[in-house]
């Protein structure tokens, strides 16, 4: 991305506030002037004096001049305040809305995303922050930079090179012939430094992800004392941050030396011609000074022009990355148009589906899922049920293959739409930074107290909600692992929608707790279309139907007698269930307690 292409990407969110930048513009044309004051302030003087001098006159004869001197200086310094605090202001508040915007922009604009570009290793979390962080507070940098750096310095620098070339060709061709040195000076150092940043960049990005990725697992890390391993993997990538940063360091020190020396070559010409043409007659002694300073204005914006460009070269290297997120439209979620009425009759035909890393997690599918009734999936963990589960909401699109819903495909179907109708359990659902009454609510943005209190009850939380200090106004995220699961279950019932997906929703939760969950949700079952995944026999039994899968496709499928009898996959894994809760000791538990009461 060249600096065109990124300025010409800002512009749709510089040009609401144009009125802005017009009055930026026009205190930038102003100050372009009253920057040049002094230089023809300091000539007036020098020859005025002089001439006094040569006259043989004194102070006496003087103070018209100092007077006069005195008055232009401090009216240009008085201009010169409300002009700088203008543009200052008006570049500032400028910056501040444009990150605004940028901000609001790429948050509303990856909402729409689809999951699959959350899942690619390029789009980690912390990747994602760091670019987005580091892309809006280069970008609006620039945005100011422009206003209150480069505007105002190059055009006070054209103003005078024309002053220059006004008062001696000769002298304004010295100054202008310093410029496209120092310029070709300056891409070379860009293009040296290139390289380097972009590594800078993937470096910040990783160290960020590792560092977030230590807090996300500081509990496994400590219960293995693996404190040293994750240390030596943040050191490597520390040094290889420092030895990126050394070398751009170097690079850059290296060009800022030749640069200043070309610039000081320039002042030294300057002096030496603007001497031979008062000595030859030809200047006033005066124009010594005024060219100098001139060409100090000229020198100004090419003295920061390194600091400049590396702002501008850092904001167009993370710029690149940033809109790539921003600009990511085909990874856009589908959405439909239709909103038919939903009775819950899904049909999947030779439906293929494949990860972002390729993994190929679901295989020639074809599946019926009758409305109002309670399907289960059932296989070993990868076998692809939790896949499945995403595609039927959405989540990602098959590689190939249909999914019809009520017998419209459902691509065809508003995802907005669908998802209102949808309500999804996970085995561990996310809570929100809030109160528990504004994450119960979530399911429900309008519900009243009493609907999230009844909710609460539903899903067996209510009485244990009440013990807590601030009740339903506690942290949700305080609560433990079964109390959030609990929270997220509330949510759904609060939803009330008619088509529920439950993957494995009482896996974090105690015995007693599940068999209340399970009552609950045998409430909500009724009359809905519910597809549940569950290693529970209970669950798994009172299904109408269920799909048997193994790595990515339906080994089998049918009524649970039916299956159980095929001695095939079904029966293998159910059994497995059935020892791992040593049903034996159970069932002799249980006998040798009616024996004892029939005793008694």
């Amino acid at each position: 991305m060249n600096l065109w292409h990124l300025f010409h990407k800002l512009r749709p969110f510089v040009r609401p506030y144009r009125l802005l930048v017009i009055a930026t513009l026009l205190l930038t044309l102003i100050g372009s002037f009253t920057a040049q004051v002094n230089a023809l302030t300091l000539q007036y003087a020098v020859d005025s004096i002089n001439q006094l001098i040569e006259a043989g006159f004194g102070l006496s004869e003087g103070w018209h001049i100092l007077i006069t001197i005195t008055a232009i200086l401090l009216g240009k310094e008085v201009i010169n305040a409300f002009v700088q605090f203008g543009q200052k202001f008006y570049g500032e508040k400028l910056r501040i809305f444009v990150s605004q915007d940028l901000a609001q922009g790429i948050i509303e604009k990856f909402l729409t995303y689809r999951l699959s570009f959350f899942n690619e290793e390029n789009n980690q979390a912390g990747k994602l922050q760091t670019r987005i962080d580091r892309g809006i507070g280069s970008l609006t940098r620039l945005v100011q930079i422009f206003f209150i750096d480069i505007l105002p310095l190059f055009t006070s620098a054209i103003v005078a090179l024309g002053l220059m070339f006004y008062a001696n060709i000769y002298v304004g061709l010295v100054a202008l012939s310093i410029v496209p040195i120092y310029f070709w000076l300056t891409f070379k150092q860009a293009q040296k430094l290139g390289g380097w940043r972009r590594n800078l960049r993937d470096g910040r990005e990783r160290k960020s992800q590792g560092i977030l990725s230590i807090i996300n697992s500081i509990t496994v890390i400590k219960s293995f004392n693996r404190e040293s391993i994750e240390s030596e993997k943040q050191l490597k990538l520390q040094k290889e941050l420092t030895n990126n940063q050394m070398q751009t360091r170097q690079t850059s020190f290296l060009f800022d030396g030749l640069k200043t020396f070309i610039e000081q070559i320039g002042i030294v010409l300057i002096i030496i011609l603007t001497a031979y043409f008062v000595l030859n007659g030809e200047m006033s002694i005066g124009m010594i000074m005024y060219h100098v300073l001139l060409f100090n204005n000229v020198s100004a914006p090419i003295r920061s022009l390194h600091r400049i460009y590396d702002e501008v070269n850092d904001a167009m290297i993370y710029s690149e990355s940033f809109f790539a997120i921003l600009e990511a439209d085909h990874e856009r979620e589908p959405s439909g148009v239709q909103k038919p009425i939903i009775t819950g009759k899904f049909e999947l035909k030779q439906v293929d589906f494949y990860y972002p890393n390729g993994h190929h997690a679901l295989k020639s599918i074809n599946m019926v899922i009758q409305p109002n009734k309670i399907t289960a999936l059932v296989g070993l963990s990868g076998a692809g049920k939790s896949t499945l589960i995403s595609l039927l909401d959405k989540f990602y699109q098959p590689a190939s293959g249909h999914i019809q819903l009520d017998g419209i495909d459902l691509e065809h179907i508003d995802t907005q739409y669908l998802r209102d109708h949808i309500g999804l359990v996970l085995q561990k659902n996310h809570i929100f930074q809030g109160t528990i009454f504004e994450n119960i609510r979530y399911g429900k943005t309008d519900a009243s107290l009493e609907d999230v209190m009844h909710a609460a009850k539903k899903a067996s939380i209510h009485e244990q909600i009440l013990q807590l200090p601030h009740a339903y106004d506690a942290d949700a995220l305080m609560l433990s692992g079964g109390q959030q699961q609990r929270i997220a279950l509330a949510r759904m019932f609060l939803k009330n929608p008619p088509i529920i997906f439950l993957d494995e929703p009482t896996a974090s939760l105690d015995a007693i707790a599940s068999e209340q969950i399970k009552q609950s949700l045998d409430q909500i079952k009724q009359g809905r279309t519910v597809i549940i995944i569950s290693h529970s026999l209970s669950q798994i039994i009172d299904a109408d139907y269920t799909y048997v899968m193994k790595e990515g496709h339906i080994a089998e499928h049918g009524e649970h007698n039916t299956l159980y009898h095929q001695n095939g996959v079904y029966k293998e894994i159910f059994d497995a269930m059935a020892k791992s809760l040593n049903i034996e000791k159970i069932a002799k538990t249980f006998e040798d307690d009616t024996e004892e009461e029939t005793h008694s």
